[in-house]
């Protein structure tokens, strides 16, 4: 079961500017989906088209299996979202700002502190938020995304502008609060490298088409797919020649010889024949292109 999912999202700002074209949005249940892009590409006007932030132009959208249109207030009460900059009052302690929302939401007062437990914001006392690094700004943000217990999260960009610490200090917030609390967690960023080590889905968007959709597993198939052996040999021309023999299709890359990933029993044969022809072989290595180089190939495609 998908808790978010879209059908053919269409958005223009004007006739010659259209921003999203046909997507098709597929978030399981439960899992923490990575929505990745450049900025500009369309990831924010997704997400606030998903929470109703922008009036809906082409296109459906289902929230835990409803209409989001049909059903707006009930999809939004347990839905909670960082979108772009956190907000709240500088003058005001965490708990404070909290005790705002919680009468808005009304939800539970014990759920205050619970959420600073979360977030580990529950010894900042009197402290002003307006004194509050930006790592526990953003902190204090999910725990106001979370008052209200929601069983989806969505958070736009949410390590904008940390340092390493920081980023750190929210990848593993969002582990705990995905694994722990069972939440769904929608989290859009510019920089794969950033967030491959906490997802489980994956979807690319670039220039407002959706340019791959499913799981880290199947992005690092492309990765091997992608991937090719280099050898290194005393002389590559007759290198070359024997590797042709064998129906293959060699390339002289940067002093080596280049193929595809085959299968390891081709590799021991190649090597065999390599050297029974008095070829020295000096290394032969699998190069496989990162997570990274993929996402910038699937953009420039």
């Amino acid at each position: 079961m998908y808790c978010i999912e879209s059908q053919n999202l269409t958005y223009k700002f004007s006739e010659e500017e259209t921003v999203l074209k046909d997507i098709n949005l597929q978030v399981p249940e439960g899992s923490l989906y990575g929505f990745l892009g450049p900025n500009g590409a369309g990831k924010t006007t997704t997400l606030r088209l998903i929470l109703g932030l922008l009036r809906k132009q082409e296109g459906s959208i289902k929230i835990f299996n409803k209409s989001f249109n049909k059903n707006r207030l009930e999809i939004l009460k347990k839905t909670g979202s960082l979108i772009e900059s956190p907000s709240f009052y500088g003058h005001l302690t965490a708990i404070e700002n909290l005790k705002i929302l919680q009468k808005l939401y009304q939800c539970p007062a014990k759920r205050i502190p619970e959420v600073l437990e979360i977030v580990g914001l529950k010894d900042t006392g009197n402290k002003k938020t307006a004194k509050f690094s930006l790592g526990m700004k953003q902190r204090l943000s999910i725990a106001m995304a979370m008052l209200h217990n929601p069983s989806l999260l969505i958070l736009d960009e949410p390590t904008n502008g940390l340092d390493p610490s920081g980023i750190i200090e929210i990848r593993e917030l969002l582990k705990k609060l995905n694994e722990e609390q069972k939440v769904t967690i929608v989290i859009s960023s510019h920089l794969l490298t950033e967030i491959e080590k906490i997802v489980s889905h994956i979807g690319i968007i670039n220039k407002g088409s959706l340019l791959f959709q499913g799981t880290l597993s199947e992005l690092k198939q492309k990765q091997t797919l992608s991937s090719v052996i280099h050898f290194e040999t005393n002389n590559t021309n007759k290198t070359a020649d024997i590797i042709l023999s064998n129906g293959l299709a060699p390339t002289l890359v940067n002093g080596y010889i280049s193929i595809s990933v085959v299968e390891k029993e081709i590799i021991a044969g190649l090597v065999k024949q390599i050297v029974n022809n008095g070829i020295e072989i000096y290394q032969v290595n699998i190069i496989k292109k990162d997570l990274e180089s993929i996402f910038i190939d699937l953009i420039k495609k």
